[in-house]
Order: structure tokens, then sequence, then C-alpha cells
């Protein structure tokens, strides 16, 4: 997936048909997937430029999220215009105070600043879940595979996929059976999707995967980054305040969940990253592997993972976790 930052072809079109004739278009970053963004200029006026190619991505999901949270009162992007067809969609300039480098800057500001980010959750699961596929078995077998499938390979190792999916299959049965009143699941939300805004609020992107799901998802996914490392006393506190009002009986199951989660949302990153580096050449996505393997060790602990750590344990050694995959230039 080449990292092409020049404006797609239709954009000088499709501003033009906005209003923004004259505007400069500038690159602001690609990400992960194939879609790339842009800032558009035009004298005091700013916005941004989604670049979404079809066929290989929709910006339909984006949209329609972004519209329901909006209903909601969440800062998230207001949509200027769209154009399927191309793929392109003109949104909203949340600026550049982004929550990942603000912390780099502030670092005395982590704790109320994440506070805030949880506050954000909290008011999240209080409101009806958007109208989203749900979270469903197919779905979090489908993420933890991506380990076995990717990762295992590139670490020349011959595992066993069927206890693998068997062990998973019993650890996520509390989990799926409490979800008869899900919650919607932003999925990446954490530091570097989280926008500082001038009136205080917390601008939301990269939501266009959103499931209905657990309320813990969205909470491991900020307090165990997969790019930023939180420390565990400000995780153990951050999850306190989540759990604030709950019952001894309702914290002690949403931990148990919140450990089997974070575990399956690493297990899957892992999986993730590799398959960026050998499918798609993205070699940087293995310097944050190191972070994923003791976030998912940590998480194993929890005794209501033991059939996971065992596989693990059998599986794939610790001195095995611990050896970096062998990058190779062709």
């Amino acid at each position: 997936m080449a990292n092409n930052m020049t404006p797609p072809v239709a954009a000088k079109d499709f501003l033009d048909t906005h209003g923004w004739k004259n505007a400069e278009i500038i690159p602001v970053a690609g990400d992960a997937s194939f879609r790339r963004y842009f800032r558009v200029v035009e004298g005091d006026r700013k916005a941004i430029l989604m670049d979404a190619p079809p066929p290989h991505e929709d910006p339909r999901p984006f949209i329609e999220i972004a519209r329901h949270l909006k209903s909601q009162s969440f800062a998230a992007p207001e949509i200027y215009g769209e154009d399927l067809t191309q793929g392109l969609v003109l949104l909203e300039d949340f600026g550049d105070q982004r929550m990942r480098e603000h912390l780099d800057d502030h670092p005395e500001a982590e704790e109320e600043t994440y506070r805030r980010t949880v506050d954000l959750i909290k008011s999240l699961h209080q409101k009806s879940a958007a109208d989203v596929p749900h979270y469903d078995w197919e779905q979090y077998l489908r993420e933890v595979n991506l380990l076995p499938e990717w990762y295992c390979p590139a670490q020349s190792l011959d595992v066993d996929q069927s206890s693998f999916v068997k062990a998973w299959r019993t650890v996520l049965e509390p989990v799926i059976t409490s979800q008869t009143s899900p919650v919607t699941v932003l999925r990446d939300y954490h530091a570097e999707n989280i926008m500082l805004l001038d009136d205080g609020r917390l601008g939301l992107l990269d939501f266009q995967d959103a499931l209905a799901g657990h309320a813990a998802y969205d909470l491991v996914s900020m307090l165990q980054d997969a790019r930023r490392d939180v420390p565990d006393s400000l995780e153990d506190a951050m999850l306190d305040y989540y759990l604030d009002g709950h019952t001894a009986e309702d914290a002690q199951r949403f931990r148990s969940h919140y450990a089997i989660l974070g575990a399956q949302r690493n297990t899957k990153i892992i999986g993730i990253f590799t398959r960026l580096y050998s499918r798609d050449g993205k070699a940087r996505y293995l310097d944050f592997l190191p972070r994923m393997w003791r976030l998912l060790e940590k998480d194993l602990v929890h005794p209501d993972l033991a059939p996971v750590a065992k596989w693990f344990d059998q599986n794939i050694p610790a001195i095995v976790r611990g050896k970096p995959i062998e990058v190779t230039t062709e």
C-alpha cells in the first residue's frame, strides 16, 4: 500500500462544487488503511478532505456515525460535502491539538485528560447505540485469528489453531452473554484519535468501524493504547473512576470482561501490525509489538483467561514473544 500523498484527481472538481474553488490542498496524513487526509485552506477557512477510494474504502459508515454522534451532542466532524462515487468527503477541521502530542508536551495533564476521555465514554454509554452491526462471535473470532494467520507464520511457528479458537470461545462466552444491551463501540478510541478542541470538548475521529458491543471495549482501547504507554497506575485509577457507583459484583464482572476484551484486542492488533508489515510493507508497525505483548501478557494473568493463557504458553513461549520479526527488503 503506497503512501502517496498526491491529492486525488477528482479533488479539485469536488472542492469547486462545494464552494472551495481556490483552496490549497495540503497533505495531512494517511493511516493504516487506504484512507488519506488533506487540509483544505482558502483564506481564513479550513476543512479536511478525506480520500476513501472505492472499492477499498466506503466512507458511508463514517458519515452515518458522525451524524449519529453529533445528534447525541458529541464532537464528531461536521460533514460539509460528499461524493460517494469518488470516495471524497469534506469535513470539519478539528485543528492540530491531538491528545497524544499534547500529553507528550504536557505530561502533568495526563490524569486530567484521561479522566475526560472516561467521562466521554460514560456519557456515550448512557445514550442509545448507533444503528450498526453487533460485535458478535464471528467478529471476535475473526479478529483473534489474525494472530495465527499472520504473526505465527512471520515467526515460523506451527500452532494449533483449532484449540486456539476453542479457548477463545470458552473465554468470550460471558462477554457475549452480557451484551444484551449493547453500547456504541467506537473501536479505535485512543490518544491519536482524540482532538482537544478550543471549546474544551474532545473531538472524535476514526470511528467508521463502530459496532454495537460491550461497554469495556473502548475503555480498554484508551487505557491499553497500542501506540502510547499508559502507566499501570493510571489505567487502574481510570478503571476505578469508570466503575465508581457500581456494585462490587458488577465491578468484578466488568473487570473480568475488561481483561478478556483487552486480551482479545491486543491479540488482534499483534496480528494486524504483523499483516501491515508482511502484506503492505509497513515495517514501522513492528516497533509496536513489544508493547502489545506486554499488554497482552498483563491481561492473560487474569484467571478468567486461563484457557487462552494456556494456549499461548503451549504455542508461543515467552522467548519467542520477545523475538523481533526479521525485516526483509526486496
